[in-house]
C-alpha cells in the first residue's frame, strides 16, 4: 500500500523524517519497498496562465500561447494540445526544467516559431498513464483557478508528499487502510491516532427501507447493509479527493467512484456503487451465479459464470461479481442521480476463486481475501454516504437496509510474564510489557503475571498466544533481543554429497567467469518447449497470475535469453550469466511432474574487451565449449565426456551445436542459438549450454587427487597428417589417446590448413605430442616405438598421409 505521510500526520503528531519512518516501519511492522515523492528527479515546474492562444501560422494542430509565469514577461509556448484554450492555468516546465522521463526542456524551435517551454500533462510529468485522469487523457491537465501563476506545482499536485510504499504480508491485511496503519503507526511512538470523523445528515423524505429491499445468506456474505442517496450530480471530485487517489495509485473518475475508493483507502472497507434506477424491482440478493449464466462486468467484458461464483443480483440478473467487480447494467454514469451503496464482507475463499479464475484481482478483491475490520463497516458505508451526499449536492436517505450482520465477538488471549520471557529470551517486566499492549491500543486486564488480552475486531490476525509473543517482541524491537548461543548436546552439520557438487557447479562456473542469474520456475507454454534435453509433456497452471507465467519450465535457457534480452535492453552488450535450478518434466496422464536438476550458461558480446594492444575478442562456439570442458574436467568426467555434432536441435544452430555425452548418455548440449529464435527473444548472437546436473551427480567421477610436478624432462613430437576433411579433431585425438603408450601426457593441435596445393575434399591438421615419465628420463627409442605406434593407427583408421 501507498502511504502518504500527509495524510498520516492527520491521524498522528510524527515529527520524523520519512525515511527514517520508513526504516522504523520496517525493522518493526511490515517490509518497505520504497519511500519516494511524485516530483523526485524534477524541477521547474510552475502553475501558468494562458494569456492568449493563436494558431500556429505553419500548423493545423499546434497552437502558440503567450502565458504567464510569474515573470515580468509572458513566455511564448507553442502547444500541439486539443484542449488548450485562453485564461487556463496549466503545468508549465520552464527551460532548463526537467520532466517525467529524465527529460530536459530546452529552449527552442517549432516549425519555425520559437517555444520557451513546454505545457505539460500529467503523463510528461511522471504520473502513470492508468492514475491520470481520463478527461486529460489527450491534452494538457487544467489546474484549479485559483492557482497563482509563478508558484510551484508540486504542492497543488501532491508531488512533493513522501510516500511510503508497504508490501504487506497477508496475515497483515489491517495495514491495507490509512486507519490500521496509523493503528500501527501510533503503535510504533506511543500515540494514539485520531480517527476520521464526519457528520451524517440524513436529509432525505423515504426511509431506505421503503426503497430497496436486501437479502443475504450469512455463509456468503456474514454483513451486507446498504445506504441510498438522491438527488446527486455526478461530476469531477474536488482536487483534494483526486491527490489523495493518484497518490495511492489510483485514477480518479467521478465524486461517486472516488468517494467509495476513498472510503476504502481510509477503512480497508470495500464499497460499491449502485445506480438506483437501474436495479430490476429494487431487490437486491446475494446468491451463487448458476452455470452459464452472463454478466457483463465494467471492463466491458462479457463473463459466463460457473456455479460457486458469488454474485450480486437483482430481479432479472446478476448485477455485480461481489467483491471483485461491479457489472456494466448498474453502472454509475453522467445521468444518474440516486445512489445505492453497498457495504459488505464476503467469504473469502469465494472471492479469491472468482478473483483467480477471471484474473481480476483488484484492490477490493485482494482486501476481502485478507480480511476487513468488522467494527467499522458501518462507519465507512456511513462516512461515504455523507461525503456522497456533500460532493454530490445530494440528500442521504433515512436508515440502513440490512441483508445480513453476523456478530463475532472480540478474541480473548492468556499469556504469562513468564512465558513470554522465556519464548524472547527476554527479561521485560509486568509494566513494560503492559505498556506494550496500551500502545497496541489492545484491552489488558494484568494480575501481574498473566496478561489476559482482549484483542480488536482490526487486528484479526491475532488468535494464540505466539501471537502476542510476536507483538511484544516487534514493538520491544527485535534489535533489543539479546543474542544467546543454543545449548545441548550439539551435531556438526555437513552438506549431503548432492548438495556439495550443486555447490561445487556454482563456483566452477562463477570462476569461469559467468555470474548467477534466478529466473521465474513459471513461463509460456511455447518457451517451457524450446531447449528440451527429452520429450516431456508441458505442466499447466490451473489458475496462471498472468499469460507469462502458465506452464512449469522444461529448460533454464529461454529465462536466461530473457536475461539476456533484459540486460542488451539497457545497453549491457557483454553478458555472461549461469542458473542452477529444477525443471519439469512430466511422461503421459502422470499429474504431477517429476523435477530434475539442471545447470545452463549464456554468453554473448565479448570474453576480452578491447584495450590499447589487444582487439576485441567475441563469444564463439570454442569460448562457451572452453567453459564446459573446465566445469566437466572440474567435475571429475572429462574422460568419460564425449562431444557429437548435431542438427536435430531446431532451437540451435545447425552447424554450430553439439550433444554431449557421458558414455552412451545425453546429458546436455552446447552451441550457438538459431539466429531466428534469438531474433525472437531480441539477443544477439548468443551461445548457451545446458546439462542434466543430476545425470552428472549420478555419473562415476573420477577422483580429484594431487598428482606432484615430475621432476625428469618432457620430449616433444609433432606430426602433420592429411585426412578426409570429414574426419573430425575428436577421432583423431581418440585415436592418437588409443595407440599413445603411458608416458603421452598430452596432445595439442596447432595447425589447420584447407585450401590450394591440398586435394579437394582432404585437409591437414598437425599437432604436438608430449611424453613425460613421472619416475626416469625417457629414452629416445621408447618414445621412437610409441610415436610409431600413433603413426600407424591413423593411417590404418583413417587413411591418413603423414606430412
Amino acid at each position: 500500500m501507498k502511504v502518504s505521510t500527509d495524510w498520516l500526520k492527520e491521524y498522528l503528531t510524527l515529527d520524523v523524517d520519512p525515511q527514517a519512518l520508513g526504516e522504523k516501519i520496517e525493522r518493526t511492522a511490515v517490509e518497505v519497498d520504497r519511500v519516494y515523492k511524485m516530483s523526485d528527479g524534477m524541477s521547474k515546474l510552475v502553475v501558468g496562465e494562458t494569456l492568449s492562444v493563436e494558431p500556429h501560422p505553419d500548423s493545423d494542430h499546434l497552437h502558440v500561447c503567450q502565458v504567464n509565469v510569474g515573470e515580468e514577461e509572458p513566455l511564448q509556448i507553442v502547444c500541439g494540445a486539443p484542449n488548450v484554450a485562453t485564461g487556463q492555468k496549466v503545468i508549465v516546465a520552464l527551460p532548463g526544467a526537467w520532466i517525467g522521463g529524465h527529460n530536459k526542456i530546452k529552449k527552442g524551435k517549432m516549425r519555425g516559431i520559437v517555444s520557451n517551454g513546454m505545457l505539460c500533462a500529467l503523463e510528461e510529468i511522471g504520473f502513470d498513464a492508468k492514475i491520470a485522469p481520463g478527461d486529460y487523457e489527450d491534452g494538457i491537465y487544467i489546474l484549479p483557478a485559483d492557482s497563482k501563476p509563478g508558484e510551484s506545482v508540486f504542492p497543488i499536485l501532491g508531488m512533493d508528499d513522501d510516500i511510503i510504499e508497504t508490501d504487506l504480508t497477508p496475515n497483515r491485511g489491517d495495514m491495507n487502510s490509512m486507519n490500521g496503519t496509523a493503528w500501527e503507526i501510533g503503535a510504533i511512538y506511543g500515540q494514539t491516532p485520531k480517527m476520521p470523523e464526519f457528520t451524517l445528515t440524513e436529509a432525505g423524505n423515504r426511509q431506505v427501507t421503503d426503497l430497496v429491499t436486501v437479502s443475504a445468506d450469512a455463509a456468503l456474505a456474514p454483513t451486507y447493509k446498504m445506504r441510498v442517496v438522491s438527488g446527486v450530480k455526478v461530476q469531477a471530485s474536488p482536487l483534494w479527493l483526486q491527490k489523495r487517489l493518484w497518490e495511492a495509485g489510483m485514477r480518479p473518475i467521478n465524486n461517486i467512484v472516488d468517494v467509495t475508493n476513498y472510503i476504502m483507502l481510509t477503512y480497508g472497507q470495500p464499497l460499491h456503487a449502485f445506480d438506483y434506477d437501474k436495479l430490476a424491482g429494487k431487490n437486491v440478493q446475494v446468491r451463487l451465479a448458476t452455470a452459464g449464466e452472463k454478466i457483463t462486468t465494467l471492463d466491458g467484458t462479457e463473463r459466463e459464470l460457473r456455479a460457486d461464483d458469488m454474485v450480486i443480483a437483482d430481479d432479472k440478473h446478476a448485477i455485480a461479481l461481489a467483491g471483485t467487480m461491479g457489472g456494466l447494467d448498474t453502472e454509475i454514469d453522467e445521468h444518474t442521480t440516486t445512489i445505492a451503496i453497498e457495504s459488505a464482507i464476503f467469504e473469502p475463499i469465494h472471492i479469491r476463486k472468482t478473483a483467480r479464475f477471471f484474473n481480476l484481482h483488484s484492490e477490493a478483491s485482494m482486501r476481502f481475501e485478507r480480511g476487513i475490520n468488522k467494527d467499522d463497516n458501518q462507519n465507512a458505508l456511513d462516512h461515504a454516504a455523507a461525503l456522497m451526499a456533500e460532493l454530490g449536492n445530494g440528500a442521504v436517505e433515512h436508515g440502513t437496509v440490512v441483508g445480513s450482520d453476523t456478530q463475532v465477538a472480540p478474541a480473548e488471549v492468556k499469556v504469562t510474564l513468564t512465558r513470554i520471557n522465556h519464548v524472547l529470551g527476554t527479561s521485560l517486566t509486568a509494566a513494560e510489557v503492559q505498556t506494550i499492549f496500551d500502545h497496541l491500543n489492545f484491552p489488558t486486564v494484568n494480575d501481574g503475571e498473566t496478561f489476559t488480552v482482549t484483542v480488536p475486531a482490526r487486528r484479526w490476525d491475532i488468535h494464540i498466544e505466539a501471537d502476542l509473543f510476536e507483538e511484544v517482541a516487534r514493538l520491544f524491537g527485535y534489535d533489543n533481543i539479546p543474542s544467546t548461543l543454543p545449548y545441548g548436546t550439539m551435531t556438526p552439520g555437513s552438506l549431503t554429497e548432492k548438495q556439495r557438487v550443486i555447490r561445487d557447479a556454482r563456483h566452477l562456473l562463477e570462476g569461469a567467469g559467468l555470474n548467477q542469474a534466478i529466473s521465474y520456475a513459471l513461463t509460456t507454454t511455447e518457451k517451457a518447449s524450446q531447449f528440451m534435453l527429452r520429450d516431456s509433456e508441458p505442466t499447466l497452471l490451473d489458475f496462471p497470475m498472468s499469460t507469462d507465467h502458465t506452464t512449469t519450465r522444461m529448460n533454464l535457457i529461454s529465462g536466461l535469453l530473457d536475461d539476456v534480452a533484459y540486460n542488451v535492453a539497457r545497453k549491457q552488450a557483454n553478458v555472461a550469466l549461469y542458473e542452477q535450478g529444477r525443471v519439469f518434466y512430466r511422461d503421459g496422464d502422470e499429474i504431477r511432474p517429476v523435477e530434475v536438476e539442471h545447470i545452463a550458461g549464456v554468453l554473448t558480446g565479448s570474453v576480452q574487451d578491447k584495450t590499447w594492444n589487444t582487439p576485441a575478442k567475441p563469444v564463439d562456439f570454442f569460448a562457451i565449449k572452453g567453459i564446459v570442458n573446465l566445469f566437466l574436467h572440474d567435475m571429475g568426467l572429462s574422460e568419460t565426456i564425449r562431444y557429437e555434432a548435431t542438427s536435430e536441435r531446431q532451437e540451435m544452430h545447425p552447424g554450430r551445436t553439439a550433444d554431449i555425452y557421458v558414455g552412451d548418455q545425453l546429458v546436455g548440449f552446447v552451441g550457438q542459438v538459431h539466429p531466428a529464435i534469438a531474433a525472437d527473444y531480441k539477443v544477439p548472437e548468443t551461445y548457451v549450454f545446458e546439462l542434466n546436473l543430476q545425470a552428472l551427480i549420478d555419473a562415476p567421477h573420477d577422483e580429484q587427487q594431487y598428482e606432484p610436478i615430475s621432476k625428469f624432462p618432457a620430449v616433444t613430437r609433432d606430426i602433420a597428417i592429411l585426412v578426409d576433411d570429414t574426419v573430425t579433431d575428436a577421432d583423431i585425438l581418440a585415436a592418437i589417446h588409443k595407440r599413445g603408450g603411458a608416458h603421452l601426457a598430452s596432445v595439442t593441435l596447432f595447425d589447420v590448413y584447407e585450401g590450394t596445393h591440398l586435394p579437394a575434399g582432404k585437409k591437414s591438421m598437425a599437432y604436438t605430442l608430449t611424453y613425460q615419465d613421472a619416475t626416469a628420463t625417457l629414452v629416445e627409442d621408447d618414445v621412437a616405438k610409441a610415436f610409431a605406434k600413433v603413426e600407424k593407427e591413423l593411417q590404418t583408421t583413417f587413411n591418413a598421409e603423414i606430412r
